[in-house]
């Protein structure tokens, strides 16, 4: 922990380690309590924001539907021509049990699920602005009205960066004390409990801050190479990272050396369909415009031709999380997803028309395979045998789970259209991990907890680093959800 700068000592009520989504929430509820709070951001402020900047700002919470959003999002012309379904708070446990297999904890999920509203009108409060998330959770209909599904309707406006634009407006105006390019480094703690964090600073200097609580946001370990084999598994390591360079697990390996508990699924991430043409790390231009999530739209191919997971299982929102890890796994961990021209128009148009969007055209499937370096022969005979399945006597709608399958021994579920009008389109992609699941035990207010079960006091955690909530997959929108939910009850707790 040693620096080879000037040391300096300096103290406040709570220090908050992380300048994301998460951290802000903690920070916002803390000095909202009259405390006096430090931020400690590892990155430089051009580069800050955590994970939360690279997002589409999209937030899991329930709701009564369109009537019960009119006073949290803003005004919208379309709006007397949407239908929101309601989304009760059993609806989004039952999204939580289904997608995780059942491997989420209970007494945090129903921490999300109930808080999951207050939590969101107690940000919109605070002065970050909410509306409806028409280009990526609806589609216009033939009679020009707009259906929501999935279970998720509101994001922020400006999308990650937006938000996080606002949280830094929100925490000047509550005198948070943000401090950019100070990376925690280890925590102070003895047998009473932790009582502060050592920095340093990449010119050389350093110090501790002392505390009466820490609270912990600084990310998982998904930016780390060698822990992403170690823990995820062989070819990891591959993965490009969707945000930010800096998660590199250094904070969870600081606590577990003071006693806190692991907890979790460490074996598992948040992982999509990313450019394969992508850097390694995110991308502060594009940010989360680098994702391709029509896939329920098309079908998707390995280098053989060969299709390796059902495209139309379920709305997107309940999938797109765990389909990095299956592309992963193919040939070169590439696949490539694949349209014609009837739906084409229907991608969405942020991530597929954005700048330097890896595409390629063709007028024949073989010549577009030859572009790709796909095998012809295997795209010939997945789609003349896709093509030869697609239920044409049932009715195509994205709006719902239209039933409208292809039943092959690998079956498209919903939404299959066959791929036979020129031209075709190839969109090549690969791993983007977005998180990892794997993280620290704690209870719903954020408290960290040892091996027996007991509290570390003056230590607390939220954000990625919170271990319990997901294993394999999760629902869209529920990671940013979970950062104001776990950070705002860490924030309330502390003493």
């Amino acid at each position: 922990m040693a620096s080879s700068g000037p040391q300096t000592t300096e103290s406040a009520d709570v220090v908050v380690v992380g300048g994301g989504n998460a951290g802000y929430c903690a920070a916002h509820a803390a000095a909202l309590r009259g405390r006096r709070v430090v931020l400690i951001e590892r990155a430089a402020a051009a580069a800050a924001g955590g994970n939360g900047f690279f997002t589409a700002g999209a937030i899991r919470m329930t709701h009564g539907g369109r009537e019960d959003l009119l006073d949290l999002v803003e005004p919208d012309e379309r709006l007397p021509r949407t239908q929101v379904p309601p989304y009760s708070t059993r609806q989004f446990l039952a999204d939580m049990e289904r997608t995780t297999s059942g491997r989420c904890d209970p007494q945090l999920t129903g921490a999300l699920v109930a808080d999951s509203a207050p939590a969101v009108r107690w940000l919109n409060a605070l002065g970050v602005p909410f509306r409806l998330m028409y280009e990526r959770q609806a589609y216009q209909r033939p009679d020009d009205s707009y259906l929501f599904w999935g279970g998720l309707a509101v994001g922020a406006v400006g999308g990650g960066k937006g938000l996080m634009a606002r949280h830094q407006q929100i925490a000047t105006r509550l005198g948070v004390d943000v401090r950019y390019e100070r990376c925690a480094v280890a925590l102070r703690s003895d047998r009473t409990g932790v009582s502060g964090v050592h920095w340093t600073a990449p010119d050389g200097t350093g110090g501790l801050l002392t505390a009466n609580a820490v609270v912990l946001a600084a990310g998982g370990f998904e930016a780390d190479a060698s822990l992403r084999r170690e823990y995820l598994g062989e070819g990891w390591q591959h993965a490009k990272v969707r945000g930010t360079p800096l998660n590199d697990g250094r904070m969870l390996r600081a606590a577990i050396d003071v006693g806190a508990a692991r907890a979790g699924d460490w074996s598992s991430a948040h992982s999509v369909a990313w450019d394969a043409g992508a850097p390694p790390t995110g991308d502060r231009a594009l940010t989360n415009q680098l994702t391709r999530q029509s896939y329920p739209l098309g079908i998707v191919v390995n280098r053989n031709g060969r299709r390796f997971v059902d495209e139309g299982a379920d709305f997107r929102n309940y999938t797109y999380a765990r389909y990095g890890a299956d592309i992963l796994r193919q040939p070169g961990s590439v696949a490539f997803q694949v349209f014609d021209a009837t739906t084409r128009p229907l991608l969405r148009s942020e991530e597929y028309d954005s700048p330097g969007v890896s595409q390629h055209v063709s007028d024949t499937i073989g010549a577009l395979a030859a572009k790709c370096g796909i095998d012809a022969s295997g795209l010939e005979h997945t789609v003349a045998e896709f093509n030869a399945a697609v239920r044409r006597d049932v009715v195509f709608d994205p709006s719902v789970r239209d039933g409208r399958s292809a039943p092959l021994s690998l079956p498209k579920s919903n939404w299959a259209n066959p791929i036979e009008t020129p031209p075709f389109y190839a969109y090549p992609v690969t791993c983007g991990i977005t998180f990892t699941f794997g993280g620290l035990r704690a209870d719903p207010d954020g408290r960290v907890l040892d091996e027996a079960g007991a509290v570390i006091p003056g230590l607390y955690v939220c954000g990625e680093m919170l271990g319990g909530l997901f294993s394999g997959n999760y629902p869209g929108g529920s990671g940013l959800a979970a950062g104001v939910v776990f950070g705002r009850r860490a924030g309330a707790a502390v003493s």
